[in-house]
């Protein structure tokens, strides 16, 4: 039997895949040099790092919609990541491109995501502005924190107490720019843009029919004429449009008919979904929980453990957000149960 080496490898990756696709050997390299691996690219190392990484496994703690809690089969913000690689690297080899550099960012897309969901995203910035003296309500409050920088912020500086993960600057440029009109510099990381998009706007609307919150019927008819009527038809008509049309354009797109009906139902969940009751009646909540650990830690600098103020330059809010950003719904909750909530004295 003979070893597959590291060299190998990259041979094999200049020799198969398409000459737009980002090959390891070619990686613009990591801030801080280090030996190569024998056997594993620097793609699958930094996925490997990132799978090993603590604030991976806390994905599994954190919402994605509806609460983890309320029951087994809602996704958290773990199997979304999961899912996202999945769509992501499927695409990524029909195209001929690079799926160890695709499922790397993928793996690492929403490592910045707070504990529950947007909200909390939301909750953070607005706690933020007001210990910057910024109104809450303003644009720039939303810009103050966003998950897709905290995402690189802990892979550049929170992770191994203040080391990082030293990834390749393809990963990172990926994971920075996944997200909204950001633009990735490889093809595998557009993939990852567009690949969340699909996961979300499809396992969102799976969550919502098993909370009861609406029904297939319910969805537009003009999105089932175009993308199809169930949860795997429309994943299928998305992935393979969008292999389609990225071959045929020599860039990352998808048709502009299903674009657009996947845009459209990505409006009717900001409608029908991520507004609904079920949703809604743990927001005031979520909101209420961050802001309230957010003033008492940021008056009580002392209690953040050390490794985040020991990273956050002097920055007290910093070193706040970096502790809250990083904490599951559990531990917040809890967190503030001990810290706000009264408990029987024994005798």
């Amino acid at each position: 039997m003979r070893i597959i080496s590291r060299e190998d490898q990259e041979q094999r990756e200049r020799a198969v895949l398409a000459d737009d696709a980002a090959c390891a050997a070619d990686s613009e390299g990591r801030a801080r040099s280090s030996s190569p691996d024998a056997l594993r690219t620097d793609y699958q190392r930094d996925r490997d790092k990132i799978l090993h990484a603590k604030s991976f496994r806390r994905l599994s703690h954190k919402t994605q919609v509806f609460l983890a809690s309320e029951g087994d089969h809602f996704r958290t913000r773990l199997t979304h990541t999961l899912e996202v690689a999945q769509i992501a690297r499927t695409i990524t080899r029909a195209l001929g491109l690079n799926e160890d550099l695709t499922e790397a960012i993928s793996l690492g897309h929403d490592l910045g995501h707070t504990p529950f969901g947007h909200t909390g995203e939301a909750a953070l910035s607005a706690a933020l502005a007001r210990h910057k003296g910024i109104d809450p309500e303003s644009p720039a409050a939303g810009r103050l924190y966003r998950h897709n920088e905290q995402s690189v912020r802990v892979v550049e500086r929170i992770e191994n107490g203040g080391a990082g993960l030293n990834l390749t600057f393809e990963v990172r440029d990926g994971i920075l720019n996944h997200t909204g009109n950001l633009r990735a510099e490889t093809l595998e990381g557009r993939i990852v843009g567009t690949a969340d998009r699909i996961a979300y706007v499809n396992h969102d609307i799976d969550d919502a029919i098993r909370a009861g919150v609406l029904c297939e019927a319910d969805l537009p008819a003009t999105t089932h004429a175009v993308l199809g009527a169930d949860h795997s038809a429309r994943i299928e008509t998305l992935v393979r449009d969008m292999v389609e049309t990225s071959a045929a354009t020599g860039d990352i797109a998808m048709s502009e008919p299903v674009w657009d009906a996947m845009m459209e139902l990505r409006a009717f969940l900001f409608a029908r979904v991520y507004t609904a009751e079920p949703v809604m009646a743990e927001v005031e909540k979520a909101t209420h929980l961050i802001g309230n650990l957010f003033d008492y830690y940021a008056a009580h600098i002392e209690e953040v453990p050390e490794d985040y103020r020991a990273i956050s330059e002097g920055d007290d809010l910093r070193a706040v957000t970096d502790y809250i950003a990083g904490m599951t719904d559990r531990y917040a909750t809890a967190t503030y149960q001990r810290l706000f909530i009264p408990h029987a004295l024994s005798y």
